[in-house]
């Protein structure tokens, strides 16, 4: 038998305490907001400490937190040294959305169904945890001689941006790999993505009683103007195209709206969300000065009415990195060999926090336990999954890879 070959063999003989391993993870609620996420890493400790696995906690300070709009957060680091030579990080965050209404089962419940797990999160991204502890464990089971080190980096602040997740441990110190392996799907190895830009824009108007409307000013109107420009401008933004397979054309999205009283009230405000999607090949500096232009063009083209734009978020895209071709060959080579089909690289028209390692200079992928599309997982919908097979399947390649990689 080949390396290749036991380590197949024992990811096979433990897949049972595996899914149990994810049952257990999905089971302890993650929410985001209102994301009182340490409660859910002190049980991942707890389980990784079962198995071995020693993991230093990195809490983030409250205030930070809080300023966040979160309640905690505890990120996660596991490192096991083998000798010297590169280290290899291996990311996925375990907050998730809220579950929402439609689902057929429990979402906290770990259901096992027809050879797939039910549950949020089933699939992005506590999916991803499951994969790299048990990858990391069939390595160490093999006892053969490498060079380099393996740290899980478990966190729990993707849903409102990294800074606190991926951002902190960085920030901090607390690592430095060379390269970062993140969360993301079998059939495929992402080496690119989307950046995002989301601002919040407060239109002021005068309220006024609905009988006397001549008293007050609509800020609603000044919002419907709002609207009808940054909507407008997404025909402009489909004659961008990236150069990137797999990330199509710059896009914009007003996700939330909020303002008035009352029904017989003129509304004096109104607060609208917005989420602008940047193509690799795009300066983010340039794209928000532009999209502030269009917000207030389009105030001032409704008398009485005021705008102010906070930034809520800035995440700058991820484009491919020359130096993690090592990681990204050894990914595709072991992936066609276990799911005997060629994976592709492409690019992804989410946002993650692969980025923020890549900012600072770490040389990154995406490749995960996750089904071929994010439609086809039901992420952030009802009845999330994941297969179980894709799980086995994928942990076996991310063994292979950093056998390779440290061999």
């Amino acid at each position: 038998m080949t390396d290749h070959d036991r380590l197949d063999a024992w990811i096979d003989a433990h897949f049972d305490d595996e899914v149990r391993f994810l049952q257990a993870l999905v089971r302890v609620p993650t929410d985001t907001p209102p994301g009182d996420n340490a409660p859910h890493a002190e049980r991942t400790a707890a389980l990784l400490a079962d198995m071995g696995l020693d993991a230093s906690r990195h809490a983030v300070p409250e205030a930070e937190v809080r300023a966040q709009g979160m309640a905690s957060i505890t990120n996660l680091v596991v490192r096991r040294r083998f000798g010297d030579g590169p280290t290899v990080a291996l990311n996925a965050h375990g907050d998730v959305v809220p579950p929402g209404d439609g689902w057929t089962h429990d979402p906290y419940g770990g259901e096992v169904v027809d050879g797939r797990l039910y549950g949020r999160a089933s699939a992005v991204s506590k999916s991803d945890f499951a994969t790299y502890t048990f990858a990391l464990r069939a390595l160490e089971a093999l006892g053969a001689p490498l060079k380099g080190a393996v740290e899980l980096h478990f966190t729990y602040d993707e849903e409102f941006g990294g800074e606190l997740g991926p951002g902190f441990l960085l920030r901090t110190g607390a690592t430095k790999p060379d390269y970062l392996l993140a969360a993301g799907f079998s059939y495929q190895v992402i080496t690119a993505h989307n950046g995002c830009l989301q601002l919040e824009a407060t239109v002021h108007g005068k309220m006024a009683h609905a009988a006397i409307p001549h008293t007050g000013v609509d800020a609603l109107q000044g919002a419907t103007a709002i609207l009808a420009a940054l909507y407008a401008q997404n025909a402009l933004y489909r004659t961008r195209r990236s150069a990137v397979p797999g990330i199509d054309h710059p896009y914009l999205n007003v996700g939330r709206i909020e303002g008035g009283t009352n029904t017989n009230v003129v509304p004096g405000r109104v607060v609208l969300r917005l989420d602008r999607r940047m193509i690799p090949e795009e300066d983010p500096v340039l794209v928000e000065a532009d999209v502030r232009r269009v917000i207030e063009e389009a105030v001032r083209a409704v008398p009485g009415t005021s705008v102010e734009i906070r930034r809520l978020l800035l995440a700058r895209a991820l484009e491919p990195m020359p130096a993690a071709e090592p990681l990204v060959r050894a990914l595709q080579r072991h992936g066609e060999a276990v799911f005997g089909e060629p994976i592709p690289t492409s690019g992804t028209p989410l946002y993650t926090d692969a980025r923020l390692y890549g900012e600072a200079g770490v040389a990154c992928a995406l490749y995960g336990a996750g089904p071929r599309t994010v439609l086809e997982s039901n992420a952030k919908r009802a009845d999330e999954h994941l297969v179980l097979e894709d799980l086995r399947r994928a942990t076996k390649v991310v063994a292979r890879a950093l056998r390779d990689l440290l061999g």
